[in-house]
């Protein structure tokens, strides 16, 4: 699912323009500094009035959605950055309540589990339909999940349907008969899944891209099943069965989606229309916000959330997320195959100063990947910082005081907060190691294809949960998963996490996962940093966007309250 805020999902990275104006991003000079002082001269009148939004247009809404989304595909994105526009253009067989996160119907209006946890059936609506007025069928979830599970389509969050019968096996092309993977289709509205092994989460991940259908006649319209980057994705297109449908798509300038009058909840959809704005300049986001030009935006930039609190606390939104802010190690190039500087690194970041002094915003530091706080899982921890313990690891691997360290540097996503984050540990490896480290940024869509390429030394990243389940986090680094993305295998690893994906009681399972990121601690291809907060402005109007640890917004039920 996540990973606003410029994070990955999966591992969910995201990054968030007005409608009236449509300006923004990738912008040639002069017309940057027009705006620059468009907006300013627009900052000095806003604030004579009370309320910038007092004569907002209640049926639209302006988002800030951190940047510009590399697709619309759901089986080809792997961000939070694409998941927030592709939760409003599909449905899954399952809804979420935002406010407490228990299933309830979507596509499906009812289902069934069987007594021993592996079975489900799904009763489609006959109501439901596609943008275009095709009814939506059980064949098109099976439709859907054989194309993303088609080796040759090369998702790279096919994982995510591994639970589901011989679906890795597929997955892999070592089994080529679809019709064995547990999907069956019992008749159009009728959809019967069979799992692995029971998996409790399983109606939550049905708010997943992964788990979308997609509409079979207008992929094949555009080109094979498994072809990638075709056209059926753009305006004028695009075919989905969410609540609002694909209106125009300007790359790097606007998004506008509009209520799909074929949606079978279409009546209780509020918003006619939602604009999403590709902005990855912090700052630029904050200023439209205040100005009124934006309703809701991705994040707060770092130096601005304590003003907000201090004099806008009813701007301002701070709640739980779950999710990890992290820096991935290239074990595949030098100096990062070697485990003793990847420990050495992560030993000389002292997280707790990083906390108090950059990253702040409730945020707390992480000495693990997976945060606490789910169910009784209790995290194992790192050691903590210990810049003497670094120095010794990295003498022992040849480089005594950082001589002889060849070059690297810090890979991100273009961001002020990336980079404050990037200085404050550039700063902290020059100072305990003696390292002088390197600073890359990169546009969302160049750097994602840098971390896919391992292209790269040191990279930032993030993993937003997809599901309240310390296996989404963990199982993003066992072999040949998409999201692992640092060259880092381990056959005791991967061991670990099939043995708790089978395991006959919770404590057990818990147990083979701790076990399992205790050796991927050990083994340090990450090093975690902290553990995010959900941090966001939103106009005091704005309804129906609540607290959740996934950080799921259902923009089907976001109104204005213009009373």
């Amino acid at each position: 699912m996540r990973p606003a805020i410029a994070y990955h999902k999966k591992c969910r990275e995201t990054q968030f323009y007005d409608g009236n104006t449509a300006i923004m991003a990738k912008m040639h000079f002069n017309y940057f500094v027009f705006v620059v002082f468009t907006i300013l001269a627009l900052s000095y009148v806003s604030c004579q009035e009370a309320d910038v939004w007092s004569r907002v247009n209640p049926s639209v809404l302006r988002v800030g959605n951190g940047a510009e989304p590399a697709d619309l595909d759901p089986h080809l994105v792997s961000g939070v950055t694409e998941h927030v526009i592709l939760s409003t253009l599909f449905e899954g067989l399952v809804n979420l309540n935002a406010r407490t996160l228990q299933p309830m119907p979507g596509v499906a209006e009812s289902w069934e589990l069987s007594p021993d946890g592996r079975e489900y059936t799904f009763h489609l609506r006959h109501s439901a339909r596609w943008s275009n007025g095709d009814p939506v069928t059980a064949e098109d979830f099976a439709y859907a999940w054989r194309r993303i599970l088609t080796p040759s389509l090369g998702s790279e969050y096919a994982h995510m349907l591994h639970c589901i019968q011989n679906a890795r096996l597929y997955n892999e092309g070592k089994l080529e008969d679809f019709s064995q993977v547990g999907v069956r289709v019992l008749d159009p509205h009728t959809l019967r899944v069979v799992l692995e092994h029971p998996t409790p989460y399983f109606l939550s991940m049905q708010i997943h891209f992964t788990y979308f259908p997609v509409h079979r006649g207008t992929i094949e319209r555009f080109g094979r099943m498994d072809e990638r980057g075709t056209q059926w994705t753009r305006a004028g297109n695009f075919v989905g069965n969410g609540a609002f449908q694909l209106d125009r798509w300007e790359p790097d300038r606007i998004l506008v989606v509009k209520r799909n009058p074929y949606y079978w909840n279409a009546s209780m959809v509020s918003l006619n229309e939602i604009q999403f704005y590709p902005i990855d300049n912090l700052n630029t986001e904050e200023l439209l916000f205040r100005v009124g030009r934006l309703d809701l935006t991705s994040t707060v930039p770092l130096n601005k959330v304590e003003p907000y609190q201090r004099n806008y606390p009813e701007k301002i939104h701070i709640s739980p997320y779950l999710g990890t802010y992290f820096y991935r190690f290239n074990t595949k190039r030098r100096p990062f195959d070697d485990v003793r500087v990847r420990r050495a690194f992560s030993l000389a970041i002292n997280r707790d100063d990083l906390v108090r002094n950059v990253v702040r915003a409730g945020r707390a530091p992480a000495f693990s990947l997976t945060p606490k706080g789910i169910e009784n899982y209790i995290p194992p921890e790192s050691a903590p910082f210990n810049p003497e313990e670094a120095r010794r690891l990295l003498a022992q691997a040849g480089y005594p005081e950082g001589v002889g360290f060849p070059p690297v540097e810090i890979l991100f996503n273009t961001s002020e907060d990336h980079r404050q984050v990037a200085e404050a540990i550039q700063a902290m490896w020059r100072e305990n190691l003696g390292i002088r480290v390197g600073l890359r940024n990169q546009d969302w869509k160049v750097y994602l294809n840098s971390l896919s390429t391992l292209d790269y030394d040191i990279a930032r990243s993030a993993w937003i949960g997809d599901v309240i389940d310390p296996v989404n986090f963990l199982e993003c680094f066992t072999s040949g998963n998409g999201n692992n993305r640092t060259g880092f295998s381990s056959p005791i690893f991967d061991g670990l996490i099939e043995e708790a994906r089978s395991a006959s009681s919770v404590s057990e399972r818990f147990e083979r996962l701790r076990e399992a990121e205790k050796l991927l601690l050990e083994e340090a291809p990450i090093a975690p940093l902290y553990f995010y907060t959900r941090v966001f402005l939103m106009a005091p109007n704005v309804q129906g966007v609540y607290p959740n640890l996934l950080g799921y917004i259902d923009f089907k039920n976001v109104f204005w309250n213009v009373n």
